[in-house]
């Protein structure tokens, strides 16, 4: 049996999410000479190579480092985060960017783990939002917030320079 796949946004509706995203990221980081903007890796990574090369082009005095973060999705806890490149996180303001939050199980991990660093302060982003949470935390910035049932699935698709997102 096939599963049904419906489109929930296309390439030009990601594209306006993620332009959405970092003029909002824009306008609260304005005046800051440093900003990291930190990738789950994977999707979280490429949506946040996206929003670092909008939010640099409109800041251009400003120095916006992009992170990727690798962590065990399914389980956080088994094997150690690590962050490439390796720069230092002291008194800086972090962005963490990833494709969709669903449960917040690992949102949280990547956080904790950005928080024990000794950051100034730090906004999340994610593109889709399920709002199944588990955990207790949310995003600043959401491309689309979806109310979902537990049995279906969003899967975001990055082929190249097309994004779309799908549920199943």
């Amino acid at each position: 049996m096939e599963k049904l796949r419906t489109t929930i946004l296309n390439n030009d509706d990601v594209e306006k999410k993620i332009a959405r995203i970092a003029f909002q990221i824009i306008e609260e980081y304005y005046e800051d000479k440093e900003l990291l903007i930190v990738g789950i890796s994977k999707n979280g990574f490429l949506l946040a190579g996206k929003i670092a090369k909008l939010v640099q082009r409109d800041l251009p005095k400003s120095t916006i480092n992009l992170m990727e973060l690798t962590i065990n999705k399914r389980n956080p806890l088994k094997e150690n985060v690590t962050i490439s490149p390796n720069l230092s996180f002291g008194n800086k303001k972090v962005i963490l960017v990833d494709d969709v939050l669903n449960s917040g199980k690992t949102l949280m991990h990547a956080a904790s783990y950005i928080v024990s660093k000794d950051i100034k302060k730090m906004n999340t982003v994610v593109l889709v939002d399920r709002r199944h949470r588990n955990f207790p935390i949310k995003a600043d910035w959401v491309g689309l917030t979806l109310s979902t049932t537990i049995q279906e699935h969003i899967n975001v698709e990055i082929l190249k320079n097309d994004i779309s997102i799908y549920l199943e």
